[in-house]
C-alpha cells in the first residue's frame, strides 16, 4: 500500500466534513492528510493559532491502517517545530469513548469539561499535548 502525505487544505477539509458531521473550516486554517492508495484515509485540521495554542482536529477512516509513525511525526512537528505553540488543545465529546482512548494514547490530557456542550447533552472534554509531554519525534523545548 503506498502512503503520502496530503496538504491540499481543501481536499482534506472536504475529507473531514464526511467523518466530523457539523464540520467548519475557519479562516487560516492548515492540514496534514494522509492518502493510502489514492483515497484518503486520515486528515487533520490546524486552526486558531495564537502564538502559545493550536487547535487540532482529526479525523480517520477506522481499519485503514492509517496511524503511521511518519504520519504522527508530520502531525506533531507542525505544531510544535514550524507553528512554535507550546501546547495543542482538541476536544471530544465525552460520549466518544474511541476518541478519548485514542487521544489519551496519544499523550493528550484532560485540561477542562464543559458541562452539556456536546451535541448529545453530555459534556465536551478539552485535552492538551503540552510541548514538554509530545513523544513524537524531535521536537524540544524553545
Amino acid at each position: 500500500m503506498s502512503a503520502e502525505l496530503v496538504f491540499n487544505l481543501t481536499e482534506v477539509a472536504d475529507f473531514m466534513r464526511t467523518r466530523l458531521p457539523g464540520f467548519r473550516l475557519c479562516e487560516g486554517a492548515r492540514a496534514i492528510g494522509l492518502r493510502r492508495d489514492g483515497v484518503i484515509v486520515a486528515g487533520v485540521i490546524y486552526e486558531g493559532f495564537n502564538g502559545p495554542n493550536i487547535w487540532m482536529h482529526v479525523a480517520a477512516v477506522p481499519g485503514r491502517r492509517w496511524l503511521t509513525r511518519e504520519y504522527l511525526l508530520a502531525c506533531f512537528r507542525y505544531p510544535f517545530e514550524v507553528c512554535g505553540v507550546q501546547r495543542i488543545t482538541g476536544y471530544v465529546d465525552a460520549s466518544n469513548t474511541d476518541a478519548r482512548r485514542f487521544d489519551e494514547a496519544l499523550g493528550f490530557k484532560e485540561e477542562a469539561r464543559l458541562k452539556g456542550a456536546a451535541e448529545d447533552g453530555g459534556d465536551v472534554i478539552l485535552y492538551v499535548m503540552r510541548r514538554e509531554d509530545c513523544r513524537y519525534g524531535t521536537v524540544s523545548p524553545n
